[in-house]
């Protein structure tokens, strides 16, 4: 006896048209930020400040703490965020959106001596246990799915290796940011598992670089308006 095939439901088929809608929503607007800043630079994507930035993120003043490791960088955009990096020779970007940046802007991206590779909402194309360092910069309030984006990324990281991370808290939801993110979310769920070296928050300054009270470790105090979170963790 065959097996009956039965057609999705008209509440299955809704729910697919809405995923849809907003993958298509949320990837064009992230495309169209992209798109402004190659026009603005020229064609030559600025990237010589991501030195400074993860480093501070990680607490060094150099990069020999990557010294022959797999690193990569969640979220990358298309900018060249680990090109300043000298110490190591595997450098992977991982993105969603990699198959549009490499349509639109591949010309920049091959000087950047990094590895792009595209993963899904809810997987990454790379082995378990397999890098060594994992940055991600103002990355995870973009994903469709952060608890599987979670899971993956503790998947591919090898026992102590380091996560270590730039996220904006208490944002409000936009069509390129679909989550808002807690200090209690990010503990519980991505950070679960791993042994937390460095956790420091601050509030947005009213002007000035973004980043600099962290840069600079004069935090400004944040109860529940919008501030930034760094941290350090290593995988138990």
């Amino acid at each position: 006896m065959s097996a009956k095939i039965t057609a999705p439901s008209n509440a299955l088929k809704q729910i697919g048209r809405n995923l849809f809608h907003l993958m298509r929503s949320k990837h064009g607007t992230e495309l169209q930020y992209w798109k402004k800043c190659y026009k603005n630079e020229n064609g030559i994507f600025q990237n010589t400040h991501y030195k400074k930035l993860l480093l501070g993120m990680a607490g060094e003043t150099d990069d020999s703490f990557l010294t022959g490791k797999r690193i990569a960088d969640f979220g990358c955009g298309p900018r060249g965020t680990l090109n300043w990096i000298s110490s190591t020779d595997i450098k992977i970007g991982i993105d969603v959106l990699t198959p549009l940046y490499l349509q639109h802007f591949s010309g920049a991206m091959k000087s950047h001596g990094m590895i792009y590779i595209s993963s899904t909402e809810n997987m990454i194309p790379i082995p378990d246990a397999y890098l060594e360092v994992i940055f991600t910069l103002n990355a995870f309030d973009h994903v469709a799915f952060p608890e599987a984006m979670a899971s993956e990324l503790k998947r591919i990281l090898k026992p102590g290796g380091e996560l270590i991370g730039s996220f904006n808290l208490n944002e409000p939801k936009t069509k390129a940011e679909p989550q808002t993110l807690s200090e209690t979310w990010l503990r519980n769920k991505l950070f679960d598992g791993y042994v937390i070296s460095s956790w420091r928050i601050t509030a947005k300054p009213n002007s000035g670089y973004l980043y600099q009270p962290l840069l600079d470790d004069k935090l400004i105090p944040a109860k529940q308006e919008p501030a930034i979170l760094w941290v350090r963790a290593r995988k138990s």
